[in-house]
């Protein structure tokens, strides 16, 4: 094998994206390795075709508000694949885009790698067809979706999660405190893309505005511009805004609010007591209500299958509640106990380090 693509769509999926590159490149140094993504990804070596920044558009409202733009991108990405010849195509994550797109290049004869499973367990379980048919490897990253998709004879690969790499690398690197001074910290995770954190973050920078014997900070996607954050910071000014050091942030918090997704793993795998917030806007949110099959929205809560941490979705996410939450975790030591007995249940059931390396071992091997 000599060339790869990688399509990764989201910061999360270009953050897992660079380990795995990492890990092939270590393994086989001579692969040239094109893809869509971002820094991260470039800074593996991957030349990078499309940036992430003209790839990521939450809900359903938004996407039609960017049908051109994302009509362009397929058109963009079949030209670029025809052209560069990969000997396989490694899709990660992103299964609004990389699906249809997975199909396409199945039926141009290209060999299908899919990282980080689509949550078919969710919703549209009709996806599996499409799955089974154009996908010729399927990495998951939650322990249940191996069994999900046993019970669909589709035989799925459960390897670990890419976190444990990037936290274990993380704390090999870490060294001491750079935010924690005289007062413990609540940190504020607002999401990655612009949209969700418009949505959010004034409310939740009003929720801690009480807590004067707190520090605040807000962790800042790498993928956002800080500038984005300027209207915050003037109208917040006691509030540190920090890129780019969200392993560091947790590490040295002691309580969090956090957006839905991937970031509620981050946090729990930091043993960070949190409350999490998901609000979306008002079409997409009832859309959502009608497809969508899960009894949670956090990774913690659906890895576990009950709740550990408390999820305050659309009209539920206010300040007010938020406060009460905050004050449940800050002044109720058993409270506070029964969600890190959880985090501690979770980090047995996801597995050690080392998912990057066997993914990457796994799919040479394979292909």
């Amino acid at each position: 094998m000599k060339k790869i693509f990688v399509i990764a769509g989201e910061p999360s999926g270009d953050l897992h994206a660079s380990n795995l590159v990492k890990e092939i490149k270590h393994l086989n140094p001579s692969i040239e390795i094109k893809g869509w993504g971002g820094e991260l990804m470039s800074n593996q070596g991957v030349e990078i075709k499309n940036d992430l920044k003209n790839l990521s558009f939450m809900g359903f409202f938004e996407v039609l508000m960017n049908l051109r733009k994302i009509r362009d991108n397929f058109k963009l990405c079949k030209q670029q694949l025809l052209e560069f010849k990969p000997d396989v195509i490694v899709f990660v994550d992103y299964p609004g885009f990389n699906l249809r797109m997975a199909k396409w290049a199945k039926n141009k004869g290209f060999k299908i790698i899919y990282y980080i499973s689509p949550q078919i367990w969710a919703w549209k379980e009709s996806r599996i067809k499409s799955i089974k048919a154009h996908v010729d490897r399927m990495y998951c990253i939650l322990p249940f979706e191996k069994e999900f998709y046993a019970k669909h004879n589709y035989a799925a690969q459960y390897l670990g999660h890419p976190l444990m790499d990037e936290i274990a690398r993380f704390n090999e690197q870490s060294d001491n405190p750079k935010f924690k001074k005289n007062k413990p910290i609540i940190s504020i995770l607002p999401g990655s893309r612009e949209q969700e954190v418009d949505r959010k973050l004034g409310l939740m920078l009003k929720a801690v505005s009480k807590y004067k014997d707190f520090d605040c900070y807000v962790a800042c996607a790498p993928n956002l511009d800080l500038s984005f954050f300027n209207a915050y910071k003037e109208e917040y000014n006691n509030v540190y805004f920090v890129s780019g050091k969200t392993y560091q942030l947790l590490l040295e918090s002691d309580f969090a609010i956090v957006t839905s997704g991937t970031a509620t793993l981050e946090t729990s795998l930091f043993r960070v007591p949190q409350v999490v917030c998901y609000k979306s806007s008002y079409i997409s949110y009832l859309i959502a209500k009608m497809v969508v099959d899960i009894k949670y929205i956090s990774l913690v809560n659906l890895i576990l299958n009950k709740e550990v941490v408390k999820e305050l979705i659309q009209n539920e996410a206010n300040v007010t509640n938020i406060q009460k939450e905050l004050d449940l975790l800050i002044n109720d030591t058993d409270y506070r106990n029964d969600m890190l007995n959880g985090y501690d249940e979770l980090i047995m059931k996801i597995g050690q380090e080392g998912c990057s390396k066997k993914i990457a071992h796994d799919l040479l091997e394979y292909c």
